[in-house]
């Protein structure tokens, strides 16, 4: 029976081009991937892949900081699951992501709103106050 531990978490920060090896050495480790996730923090994209050990618990995330126009190369060819995180990302943040191996094109949730989650240059600025906010609106 193998011993169970209980490290602390580790974040590994990596670069895009370490992405791939990173995740084959995961796998070749015997971690599985057990979530991957996108938030849009101050003008980038943190990108977090968290694998599993579900012998010892130990539990490793590699994590990418990016541009918002930096393409990401999927991890799906080598993490067959990765494909519903990948869409997500895409979908809700606007990451973009190349040759998911099941594209569903913005379609994977029926959302009206296109990457409600991510940078939206469109939206109104919060700062600049609306017209109600102001006294600009008439009642009368």
């Amino acid at each position: 029976m193998a011993k169970v531990i209980h490290p602390d978490e580790v974040i590994r920060e990596i670069g895009v081009g370490d992405l791939l090896a990173s995740v084959m050495k995961m796998k070749k480790r015997g971690m599985r991937l057990s979530q991957a996730c996108a938030a849009y923090i101050d003008d980038k994209f943190e990108l977090s892949y968290s694998f599993a050990d579900d012998v010892t618990y130990e539990y490793e995330t590699l994590r990418l900081v990016i541009d918002t126009d930096t393409e990401v190369p999927s991890i799906t060819e080598i993490v067959p699951p990765a494909v519903f995180y990948e869409n997500e990302m895409k979908e809700l943040f606007g990451v973009k992501i190349r040759m998911i191996s099941l594209d569903y094109k913005n379609k994977l949730y029926r959302i009206e709103v296109e990457q409600p989650l991510g940078p939206d240059k469109t939206k109104p600025d919060p700062a600049a106050g609306s017209a109600s906010e102001e006294g600009g609106e008439n009642h009368g």
